[in-house]
This record gives C-alpha cells, structure tokens and sequence, in this order.
C-alpha cells in the first residue's frame, strides 16, 4: 500500500482553515475553487468534480471539530483502497499547519494521486491565505 504525506504552513488561523475544510459540501467555493469545481452531498458521502472533469465519491468517515482532523475514504475509480485524512494544527499566530495523508492501493496510481495532492494542496493554501489577507 502506498501512502502519500503531505504537509504544508498556511498564513490563516487555525479555526479558518479548519472552518473550510469541515465544510465538506463547499469544497470548490471555501477550499480549492478552481481545482474542485463542484461538490454536492449525497447522504454521507460528497459527489466531488474536479477541473480535469473527473468525479469521485468520498464518503465522509469522521469530522472530529476538536482534533480538527477530516477523515474520508473514495469509492470506485482507478483506485481498489483509498482513504485520506485533513488534519490542522496550530502553528504561530495565524499559522496552521495543514497535514493531509492518503492511503491507498493499488501502488501504480501513486504518482496520478500524488500530482492532484501537490496541486489541491497548493489551490488550498493559496485559497486560504488569500481569504486570511481579505479579513485583514
């Protein structure tokens, strides 16, 4: 099984970050607009449409508010195992600290699923630093 780690600072108070990323259905508006085009919830899951035009249905495992952590797993597509977790966590002033894991199978999509993390993860940061710098 392959796992992809990826950690980045985001200049935005924790509780913000962690506001856009419980917001599971607002994805493409709060989170990374431009690179999830669309979200909509399905029961407990979250239909997501990304800007290369493919849909993938996450079901939503757990929103812990106090650990701020996200934990969901896709279903179908090119992947037989893939569950991933959003984690935030406080830094200095205004900073977090945004870790987001995945796991998955089979180990030869990795570098497919790893490009969307460098790109979502980037689209995130950008977002959210660009929100904090609004609120002043």
């Amino acid at each position: 099984m392959a796992s992809i780690h990826k950690e980045v600072l985001i200049q935005a108070s924790p509780q913000d970050v962690w506001a856009a990323i419980r917001d599971v259905g607002a994805v493409h508006q709060h989170l990374a607009p431009g690179f999830v085009i669309d979200t909509r919830l399905d029961g407990e899951a979250r239909i997501v449409t990304f800007a290369n035009g493919v849909v993938v249905r996450e079901l939503i495992v757990d929103i812990d508010d106090e650990a701020r952590r996200l934990a969901y797993a896709a279903v179908g597509g090119r992947t037989s195992h893939h569950n991933a977790s959003m984690q935030v966590f406080a830094e200095e002033e205004n900073q977090s600290r945004l870790v987001w894991i995945t796991d998955l199978l089979p180990n030869e999509v990795t570098p497919v699923i790893s490009e969307l993390v460098e790109k979502g993860t980037a689209t995130m940061k950008q977002t959210l630093e660009a929100q904090a710098a609004r609120r002043g």
